[in-house]
């Protein structure tokens, strides 16, 4: 189950005695971890004692042993697996009777007994534990998250520190989590937080936003990738300067530049076949806000026009690796894609 599912089963009803956090996306996990800890020891009481905590595996025999061992001084015990390897994909053709025994115990725990697992990957669904445990306790499924889907999380960061967005912010947020190939909802999260001690008033501002983002390379490119799309050539350019100035590396804008032709080239193609406005974002994987946006920016592009400055680009690439380019490779990409 998702994050917000997961947690709502935590909080409701008992509890059962197996879990599985599993996935990409360690903040998800970390909340999930914390969660479960805080209703197995509420206030921290008794965790001391009664937690067992394991970095990678152990035997499987030992294990079914410690799930079977009585507590003494508390009363209950608590197995903690933190990156575990059961649950990988595996092409060995049988899993063993230690397994096998794993499966069976996974159905009749003993009522002192919990047993999580954290897997920092996604799990395999195949695999006879992992079938075992999700008809018998309750399964996360820690996806990472895309500038897509990112809204959920948003609304409920959001609530949580008792703040909301005026439209201006929104967009800008939108399109700066767009420029991330990666998304960080750590690094999100601690920057929200900063948002709510820095921000006056219940509503963020976009000024505020800048404020708060403005350190992060793919953010600050964020403006020149918008003078790109709206073919301004003197602000890309002058832009473009003032990130190389400020020391961002030639390979993060090489990166940013490159993967934003892609995206303008993939709209082009998808409305050509009809696809157009936020029905653009799913193929894209973009947020609906930015996928219309980008859109409406590719539209005013011709498709060789594109194929060009990706040429270069790929170009520039290799040129860099081989140690013989230079800024202006950049610039080129730049002129030729504001070029009308």
């Amino acid at each position: 189950m998702k994050f917000g599912e997961f947690m709502a089963a935590l909080r409701k009803g008992e509890l059962p005695h197996v879990f599985l956090l599993s996935g990409e996306e360690p903040y998800y996990i970390d909340k999930a971890k914390g969660a479960l800890l805080g209703r197995l020891f509420p206030d921290g009481v008794g965790m001391e004692d009664a937690l067992q905590k394991v970095n990678g595996d152990m035997a499987l025999a030992d294990l079914i042993a410690s799930i079977e061992a009585a507590p003494f001084f508390a009363d209950k015990n608590v197995i903690l697996l933190a990156g575990t390897n059961l649950f990988r994909e595996s092409r060995s053709p049988a899993d063993g009777k230690e397994l096998e025994a794993l499966c069976h115990q996974l159905g009749n725990m003993p009522p002192y007994s919990y047993l999580i697992f954290v897997a920092p990957y996604k799990a395999d669904k195949r695999r006879k534990l992992y079938k075992a445990l999700s008809k018998n306790g309750l399964v996360l499924e820690a996806e990472p998250l895309r500038a897509w889907n990112i809204q959920d999380w948003l609304q409920d960061k959001l609530r949580t520190i008792h703040k909301e967005m005026d439209r201006d912010a929104y967009a800008y947020f939108a399109g700066a989590v767009s420029m991330m190939q990666q998304i960080s909802l750590s690094y999100l999260d601690k920057e929200f937080d900063k948002l709510a001690l820095f921000s006056e008033g219940r509503r963020i501002t976009k000024a505020e936003l800048v404020e708060v983002f403005s350190g992060l390379p793919e953010v600050s490119v964020f403006a020149l990738m918008d003078a790109i799309s709206a073919r301004d050539s003197k602000k890309a350019l002058m832009l473009l300067h003032r990130q190389l100035a400020d020391g961002t590396y030639f390979t993060v804008l090489l990166a940013l530049l490159t993967r934003h032709v892609r995206q303008l080239w993939q709209a082009k193609v998808l409305m050509k076949g009809g696809v157009r406005g936020k029905a653009l974002a799913k193929p894209l994987e973009l947020n609906p806000f930015i996928a219309e946006k980008l859109g409406r920016a590719a539209a005013a592009f011709k498709e060789d026009t594109l194929k060009g400055a990706m040429l270069r680009l790929i170009d520039a690439d290799y040129l860099l690796k081989t140690g013989k380019a230079g800024n202006e490779l950049l610039e080129e990409a730049v002129i030729t894609l504001c070029k009308r």
